[in-house]
């Protein structure tokens, strides 16, 4: 459901969340960043129902987040593959900081399910802030400020 507000909003989590902020979203973007293509994979690693799966996949692939391709396998009916856009495979950063803070505030007993590694190193990687030199700055010496484009509401 889009609504007016959202594209409206100069706040851009408001626009965001507008996209990304239904129930399920962010757990079937997490699917696809694991290679999860198919409808029917879909509903079988989250256990949602197939009405529910199929408008957010096709929010998703309304705002550009995934596509949705056609395939025919031999004796059966067309259906549809979704696979994550290059604006979709940036949300591994989002669904990665809400791994890194799930793990840290709400841990699992048994320990982290899923680690993080740079591909070419072997060494664990985290979410942090960047500044424009390349140099991770720490949570608390980051400054929020807002800018003056908001027009007066």
């Amino acid at each position: 459901m889009t609504l007016k507000w959202m594209h409206t909003s100069s706040c851009a989590v408001t626009r965001s969340l507008g996209v990304l902020g239904e129930t399920w979203t962010i757990l079937i973007i997490r699917e696809a960043l694991t290679g999860t293509t198919r409808f029917a994979d879909f509903r079988d690693a989250l256990g949602l129902a197939a009405d529910v799966l199929s408008r957010r996949l096709n929010t998703l692939v309304d705002y550009g987040v995934m596509s949705k391709d056609a395939y025919q396998e031999p004796g059966s009916r067309t259906r549809f593959e979704y696979r994550l856009t290059d604006a979709g495979r940036e949300l591994e950063i989002v669904v990665g900081a809400l791994q890194q803070w799930g793990d840290k505030h709400l841990p699992y007993a048994a320990g982290p399910t899923i680690e993080r590694r740079a591909g070419r190193t072997g060494r664990p990687v985290h979410v942090a802030f960047i500044d424009d030199l390349g140099y991770e700055v720490p949570h608390a010496d980051v400054e929020t400020i807002q800018t003056d484009v908001y027009p007066a509401e």
